[in-house]
This record gives structure tokens, sequence and C-alpha cells, in this order.
């Protein structure tokens, strides 16, 4: 074999791998957000599962994207274990989407499949077309590359050796063992099974070993989201596991099959696919994919059962009000651009409920001078610290990643969401601040004082509780009602304002005391300001 034809085998390899990879990366930050949507909404049900899994793999041409962003799923707690189990037994089946193109032989569509991808980059304005630019360009890139290699192939069957190569591998084990270690490197069943389309077309690989190669790429499609579990939670490892168990127990069910008949099988492959070799390969590979879904669908608790042996033990469970810890994202947490802003989303909330607890701690203290929550509204405001510079360092990372668009254009609010919880505790501190300057002055508060303040922190509690619902659910049953609060809790804050002076001017409290409420019911109102902040944070509402 000349060296040209490695060195063409090798650059249409190249391409292939490449305009997967544009395709994939274009399609994620085109579709990502809507394709995340689908995930969450839709795999409740283990059947929605499965089909979502399908559909899902088909779209982004590639089962390790959507088995890696699964295994992101459960490691956030945004996923069950069954539910993912449903997704990736639907991916196994997406992924053959590849070969099937493949097999078409639509090689010689590329260059007209690819000027028409430059052609919308380059004269389409709009980013979401011009993206689906991109994906069009990968699309034809791949197909450059498997013309590429076609090419080379067809050299090949004038190799004596490589003649040899292929008739000496008579082996079934060493067939599925060789289709492991070729995926496990590429990370790719896609690309190894359309390999061997194209080698079938040449005559180079007969289907009756063919066919244990791709149970053997099967496994080796497990790596990419094995790597990705090893950094994750102890559930992500186990979503990891359950396509792996999959695919192992799948294969060596199909093995047996196969062992006992399939010289059968091939026959009737051959008159399905009216003798077309790469044809073959890509329905083998369909029917393996579907069959192995089939038996294993009715043992998915039994699945994830067993992944509880191979990933033994639990990890500590993070509450809320944990110190110094993040609980859905992190350094060592996977990191997939298409859920990481959803990821920093939970996080926000977290953070957020520990920012409303704390001012309601303070408002408590301020009253009650209990010492005890006093330092527990210090130490609470030092973790809502550490939350905030922990949050704002990951969405630089995530702002340096191929996000979807849709998330692309929320990551600047999500930075200001961040600072307004921030300052909500700021403000729990300064009353905190205003208790331990009473304590140590004597200074008193009326009890119609007292009773202002419980009802001001009424309607913030209230706004509070809408904000949060709004920006995380993406709600908008509360528009109306958080626009009403804010204005009412303005109007508040100027008549409260107006009884302290009348107080004042009555003598009816200290000038201490006086300015006292009088900076609380201004941090209070500022509070409602930060809040409406966050509830419109990513709508296309505006607050006022």
């Amino acid at each position: 074999m000349s060296i040209s034809i490695i060195l063409s085998m090798a650059g249409g390899l190249g391409l292939f791998l490449y305009g997967m990879r544009i395709m994939s990366d274009s399609i994620e930050k085109v579709a990502g957000a809507k394709l995340r949507g689908i995930l969450e909404r839709l795999t409740t049900n283990r059947f929605t599962a499965i089909l979502v899994g399908v559909f899902f793999t088909a779209v982004i041409q590639s089962s390790s994207a959507c088995t890696v962003m699964v295994v992101s799923f459960v490691n956030s707690g945004l996923m069950t274990l069954t539910q993912a189990a449903g997704v990736i037994f639907g991916a196994n089946i997406g992924t053959t989407v590849t070969a099937l193109l493949v097999s078409f032989k639509l090689e010689k569509a590329a260059p007209v499949i690819l000027l028409v991808g430059v052609l919308i980059i380059m004269f389409v304005k709009k980013q979401k077309i011009a993206r689906w630019g991109e994906v069009i360009i990968g699309f034809g890139v791949l197909f450059m590359g498997l013309s590429t290699m076609s090419g080379a192939m067809s050299g090949m069957k004038d190799s004596p050796a490589v003649l040899l190569m292929f008739a000496s591998l008579k082996s079934p084990l060493l067939a599925v063992l060789l289709g492991t270690i070729l995926t496990a490197v590429i990370q790719s069943s896609s690309v190894t099974v359309s390999i061997m389309v194209l080698l079938a077309n040449q005559g180079l690989m007969s289907m009756d070993i063919g066919m244990f190669i791709i149970l053997g790429c099967n496994i080796g499609a497990c790596t990419s989201a094995l790597l990705a579990s090893l950094t994750g939670k102890k559930d992500a490892k186990r979503a990891a596991a359950i396509h792996l168990v999959f695919n192992v127990i799948g294969t060596i069910v199909v093995y047996i099959i196969f062992s006992l008949a399939v010289e059968q099988i091939v026959g009737g492959l051959s008159v399905l696919a009216h003798g077309d070799p790469g044809r073959m390969v890509a329905y083998a590979h369909i029917l393996i994919k579907v069959f192995q879904v089939i038996i294993m669908m009715p043992f998915v608790k039994q699945i994830v059962k067993l992944t509880y042996v191979l990933v033994p033990g639990d990890d500590k469970k993070i509450g809320y009000r944990d110190s110094y810890q993040l609980k859905y994202i992190g350094e060592k947490v996977v990191l997939n651009p298409a859920t990481a802003v959803v990821e920093v989303i939970k996080e926000l909330d977290r953070m957020g409920a520990l920012a409303d607890e704390n001012l309601n701690r303070a408002m408590n203290a301020l009253i009650t001078l209990d010492q005890e929550e006093i330092d527990e509204v210090y130490e609470v405001e030092k973790n809502i610290d550490f939350l905030s510079h922990a949050i704002t360092n990951y969405l630089v990372k995530i702002n340096q990643t191929t996000l979807p668009i849709e998330d692309l254009k929320s990551i600047g609010a999500l930075f200001h969401v961040v600072n307004d919880i921030e300052r909500i505790g700021d403000h729990a501190e300064n009353i905190v601040d205003a208790a331990v300057q009473r304590e140590k002055t004597g200074v008193g508060f009326s009890k119609a004082a007292q009773r202002e303040l419980g009802e001001m922190m009424d309607m913030v509690n209230t706004l509070l509780r809408f904000s949060f619902e709004m920006f995380v659910k993406s709600t908008e049953e509360h528009v109306e009602d958080i626009r009403n609060l804010e204005e009412a809790i303005d109007e508040k804050e100027k008549e409260l304002q107006q009884r302290h002076i009348e107080r004042l001017s009555n003598n009816e409290c200290t000038p201490e005391a006086g300015a006292m409420f009088s900076d609380i019911v201004s941090g209070l109102e500022r509070v409602a300001d930060h809040a409406t902040n966050i509830a419109f944070a990513n709508s296309y509402f505006e607050p006022n």
C-alpha cells in the first residue's frame, strides 16, 4: 500500500471527523437550548424518553454528545437515572443515522453542499441562519472526507497486503475487540461504522465479520460518557455505566445470535438492501440497535439497580444552606455547554434562597437582638460572598465555550443576577449591623415602628418569592404582581419615611432610632429593586 493512499485515508478521516465536529457543535449552538428543553420536559415517560434520545442524537449526529449531556443533567440533579436510561437507549438508535446517510453515497453532492453553506455564511447577516450555514458546511466537509477516503480505499483493492489483512480477520471475538478499540480511540461509533460502509462498498470487508465489528463499535462508543463522568458525582458515573451496561449486555446477546445464524442474517440483510454492501452495514447497525433496545427496555429498573452495584456509595448531600460548597456547578463538575446555564440558574436559586432567608433572619435579629442569629447572619453572608465569586468565575469560564445562541444571550443577565443576589445579602448584613448598634447603644423601636417594618418586610418577601419563581421557571404568571408590588413598596417606603419624620417631630422616638429606621426602610426598598431586576433578568418584558 503506497504512502499516497495512507495520506489520503488520513486526510479523509480528518475531514470526516472535523465535519462531524463542526456539524454537532453548530447544531448545539443553534438549537441546543431547544433540544435541552425537550430533554427536560419529555423524559418523564420511558417511551417518550427513548424517542427523545433517538430524535436528539439523529439531529446532532452524535450519541456521544447526547450521552455526555445526559450525564451532565444527572450530575446536576436535572434528570433521574431512570429518565437517563430511556434517553441513552434512544441515543443508541439515533446514532445509526450517520452511517445510513453515508450508505446513500452522497459524496458527489459534497461540493454543492459545501458551497451552499459558505454562501449562507457570507451573505446572510442574521446570526441564527448563519449558524445553520455552519451546520451545512460541517455536513459538506463530512462528505468531502468520505469522498477522499472512498477514493483511497478504491486503491486498496490492488494491494495484496491490505486484502490479506482483511482476509485474515476470521475470529468474531477479535472483530468485536477491533471495533471496540477503534471506536474508543476515535470516540464515535458513527465514524467507525461509516468507515465500514465505505470498506463494504469497495469489497474490502466481509459482512460475516463486519457484523461483529459493529458490535465492538457499540461498546467503544461508551468511552466519551465514561470519561465525562469521571469528575462527576456518583449518579453521573451511574448514568455513564447505564450506557456501558446496555451495550455490553446487548452485545453479548446479539453476539450469541450472530454466532448461531450469521449467514441467515447476512442473507436477509442482502435482500433488504438489494445487495448493496454499504447499505447492508447501515441496516445491520440499525437492526442491532433497535433489537437491543427492545430486549433491554423491560429491564430498565434492574439496569439502574446494577449501576448502584458497579458504582457503590453516595455523595455527600449538599443542602442549600451548606457553607462554601457548590451544589450544581464547580471546578470538578462536568462542564457541558448545553447544560451549563441551567446549572447556573439552579445554583443562583440556591444562593437566592440563602439571601432571602438571611434577610428575614437579620430583620428578626434587629428586633430580638438574639446573638446567635446575629452571628449566623454574618456567617451566611460569607457563604453568599463565596457563591457570588464562584458562580461569577464559572460564568466567565462557560462564556468562553460554544454555548447555544439563546444561552449566550442570557450570560450578561446572569452576571447581573449574581450581583443583585449578593447585594440583597449585603442589605441583610447592614440590618444586622443596625442590630449590633442597637445592642450597644440601647436604641429602641416603638411598637408602631416594629409593625411598619413587619408590613414592609412581608411585601418584600412576597416580591422575592414571585421574582425567583419568574427567574428560575421562566414563568410570566406574576409579571403584573411583581410590577404592582414594586410600586407598592416604593410608596410604602415614602409613607414610612413620612411617618418616622412625624414621630420625630412629636418626640415619639429618638434621632438615633429615627435614622436607623430610615436606613432600614431605604434598604428594604433597594432589596425590592434588586428582586425586580432578578425577575426580569431573562424576560422579554420590561420591569416597568
